[in-house]
């Protein structure tokens, strides 16, 4: 088939390259969003779906937004059988829905219609889910609740960021993705609609959802720590100042520390929850790389039984 592939960061770039190798399939082009401001000096950078066409020597498109008519017209220009999507970033319009012949297809990080929405993979591991995986799905107006195609499941295991879950995922999704191509095309896979039940809702995450409560279980505190890794970075604050959480560990032998209160050793730091403590391993001061939590309280001189704020 012939095909317009949208996506937009990293974890687009396997289904790319998975389609790129595919005999069956034509990428005639890719959609992308608009170059964007990064870094400290803030230059406008392509984003890695664009750098990887550009290396295949394919077009890009770059709609400020894909209901823009010049966008249109150059995709029904193009005239695809249909677009693969993954992690795009804006929604589709009705006018471009109805362009390719197959529809718009994308790869979505969930079990649907479990975590629907914008950040599965970190509500999955925020959740304590313990199976997740991929499915394609028939693009409708609707919120990520079009017809499934296929599905990958994939283990979430118990020391597992979401960073890391994300990137098995964007493998095991490329090859399901090239897969469903192929069924598409020969006719014989056919969308299937999802359940009624079972719908749960995956949205972005903010700093807010972030922010850690020392007040809730040591499994929880965990959980949103890993979940919140690498963005948007789980956190909490010390001497009023904001101290990200790289990396922490249950501790169960640990008790007797209040909530959001530390104790402090020559090679390891504690600090209490709701239940047990958990081990802070990796932080990152404000302003500051990420170091060593037991090297962070050298260098403050942070003592036992200072507190973490609790959150909200």
């Amino acid at each position: 088939m012939r095909l317009v592939f949208a996506g937009t960061p990293e974890v687009a770039v396997p289904a790319l390259d998975a389609l790129l190798a595919s005999s069956r399939h034509e990428v005639a082009a890719v959609v992308t969003r608009p170059d964007a401001p990064a870094g400290r000096g803030r230059r406008m950078v392509a984003s890695p779906v664009a750098r990887r066409a550009e290396e295949a020597g394919i077009e890009i498109l770059r709609p400020a937004r894909p209901g823009e008519e010049s966008f249109l017209d150059r995709l029904r220009q193009i005239a695809p059988d249909c677009c693969p999507v993954v992690a795009y970033g804006a929604l589709l319009p009705a006018p471009a829905l109805r362009i390719p012949s197959h529809g718009w297809v994308n790869l979505h990080f969930s079990l649907l219609p479990a975590w629907r929405g914008a950040a599965p993979v970190q509500h999955a591991v925020m959740a304590g889910d313990e199976i997740t995986g991929a499915s394609t799905f028939l693009i409708e107006e609707g919120l990520d609740s079009g017809p499934v195609f296929g599905t990958v499941t994939e283990e979430i295991r118990p020391r597992d960021t979401s960073g890391d879950l994300l990137t098995r995922l964007a493998f095991a999704g490329a090859g399901l993705l090239a897969a469903t191509m192929d069924g598409i095309e020969d006719g014989t896979l056919k969308a299937v609609p999802q359940p009624g039940e079972g719908i749960t809702s995956a949205p972005k995450l903010t700093a807010a959802d972030a922010r850690v409560d020392w007040r809730a279980p040591a499994l929880r505190v965990d959980r949103v720590v890993r979940g919140c890794s690498p963005a948007p970075g789980a956190w909490t604050q010390v001497r009023g100042e904001r101290l990200k959480l790289r990396e922490v560990a249950p501790s169960p032998q640990h008790t007797g520390l209040a909530p959001g209160e530390l104790s402090v050793g020559k090679h390891s730091v504690y600090v209490g929850t709701g239940s047990h403590a958990v081990e802070l391993i990796w932080v990152q001061p404000q302003g500051k790389k990420p170091m060593r939590a037991a090297d962070w309280a050298r260098g403050a001189r942070v003592t036992s039984g200072e507190r973490l704020e609790p959150g909200e």
